[in-house]
């Protein structure tokens, strides 16, 4: 198993039980619902499948319920109808068939929001117009900066404006009630501008006791600018690069992408790298070396996750695509010089100090002795976060007796998770969950493994105590 985990959407193109199990052979370990498109029968089979093949082929696949969020869009418009730069066009919130002079827009609040001089981007930037008048009713009047053809239901981006939509919108509540109720690992929240965001959806997580995690998903410019604060807020991070790369200058992207990964590892928030990477292989049997470059830059910088969208959702290639992009990664990781993170903890009155500085000091005890492995028991799934966002050179062992979590921890970079329930004692625990890698053949007779554990081991308590020995 690769540490850099790959999570894949599932649509037209793989909405087929037989099809998804060839998936998970090729390397799948977060299957994303993208409520943009899947309705809720769609998203009820696709979750069903996930939980009836993990049963089948003893796995842990996650599934992400990825909300729609506040999406700006153009509403219908008759074909072969383009824009040339410097003319006119008036944007409403009348609805109507648009042409090139006038198009309806489905964000109501629009006139009032928008101010003269605002950029309005469309179908993901190809087309860019700036606000010359609003009468804060229903009409903007609108000058083409860069033209082209306008296509129905394209995306609008609005990278100047302030929109007054809430993050959750009621399509995303309604999406949201029926993801908690079936059980998915993990929520994704689009378009976050703030921290309150996500702690308005983790409050509505917590009311339903609902144990999904959320991932705030980074394409505003003002999720920028709060970025610390919503990366220790949030349970991951994902860099949204489609309508990031819209919303800021473009060239800004890749430092982006490099900034926020390193600033997720030191807060231990995994992160994944979403939208493009392997756009080539939408209608290809092979992807383009700069694709396969994007995939391996993304992997020496450590994330924990790298998404396919389109690639599997529409594209004709979902299996190969899958199987492409772990070829890359795994032969990236065999390859590359990559060091534990020494990102220490000095906190000393943070309560969980002892047991992040024992998850630290275990990682650097295994790179120190060549350790195959550092193995831990968790239940609420703490340490398998710490240990993970330290990046050792070991593979790391996760055991628990929480169901609920086993699945959610298929996302974290390193992370194998392994059900256990047969808390004796310490030294008998650590022999027992020696012997089942030593059964998968994680590990093999006479390697070093590190085991951090809480004493006494029945109680279940914070991490405080490490044991390094071999495997017998």
């Amino acid at each position: 198993m690769n540490n850099t985990k790959i999570v894949a959407t599932i649509g037209p193109s793989s909405y087929d039980k037989a099809l998804l199990k060839e998936m998970f052979a090729a390397g799948l370990n977060v299957a994303r619902i993208n409520f943009s498109h899947s309705n809720h029968q769609e998203a009820k089979q696709i979750f069903d499948w996930v939980q009836e093949l993990n049963q089948e082929e003893d796995r842990n696949v996650a599934v992400l319920g990825d909300l729609q969020g506040p999406k700006l869009r153009l509403g219908n418009v008759e074909e072969n109808q383009k824009i040339k730069k410097g003319q006119e066009i008036t944007i409403t919130t009348d609805e109507c068939i648009g042409n090139s002079s006038r198009v309806y827009i489905t964000y109501p609040d629009f006139p009032k929001d928008v101010k003269v001089g605002d950029s309005i981007m469309l179908d993901d930037g190809k087309l860019i117009l700036r606000a010359e008048s609003t009468n804060e009713r229903n009409e903007v009047k609108a000058k083409v900066v860069q033209g082209g053809e306008l296509k129905s239901k394209k995306g609008v981006n609005l990278p100047n404006t302030k929109i007054s939509l809430p993050c959750l919108t009621p399509k995303d509540l309604a999406d949201l009630d029926f993801s908690l109720k079936i059980g998915v690992e993990w929520i994704g929240l689009s378009f976050v501008r703030n921290v309150e965001d996500i702690i308005e959806l983790q409050e509505i997580i917590k009311k339903n006791d609902s144990h999904a995690r959320v991932i705030a998903k980074i394409e505003k410019p003002e999720a920028i600018q709060q970025i610390d604060e919503i990366i220790m807020q949030s349970d991951a991070i994902m860099v949204a690069r489609g309508d990031l790369g819209v919303e800021v200058p473009m060239e800004r992207v890749p430092n982006l992408q490099k900034l926020i990964t390193r600033k997720c590892i030191k807060h231990s928030t995994p992160v994944i790298i979403a939208t493009q990477m392997m756009e080539s292989m939408m209608d290809s049997l092979s992807p383009s070396r700069s694709d396969v470059n994007d995939v391996a830059n993304a992997v020496h910088d450590r994330v924990d996750g790298v998404m396919l969208s389109g690639e599997t959702s529409v594209g004709k290639y979902p299996v190969g695509v899958i199987k492409a992009m772990n070829k890359v990664v795994k032969n990236v990781e065999n390859y590359a010089d990559l060091q534990m993170e020494e990102y220490a903890p000095i906190d000393k009155n943070n309560g969980r100090f002892l047991s992040d500085t024992i998850c630290f000091n275990a990682c650097k005890v295994a790179e120190q002795v060549g350790a195959k492995s550092v193995m831990t028991m968790t239940h609420s799934g703490y340490n398998a976060f710490k240990i993970s966002s330290f990046r050792p050179p070991s593979k790391i062992c996760i055991f628990t007796s929480n169901r609920t979590i086993l699945n959610t921890l298929s996302l974290l970079w390193g992370v194998r998770g392994y059900y256990y329930n047969d808390f004796v004692s310490t030294d008998v625990t650590i022999a027992d969950i020696t012997n089942v890698i030593k059964l998968k053949k994680v590990v093999k007779e006479g390697d070093f493994v590190v085991n951090i554990a809480s004493m006494p081991i029945t109680q279940k308590g914070m991490t405080n105590m490490m044991k390094i020995s071999r495997v017998k």
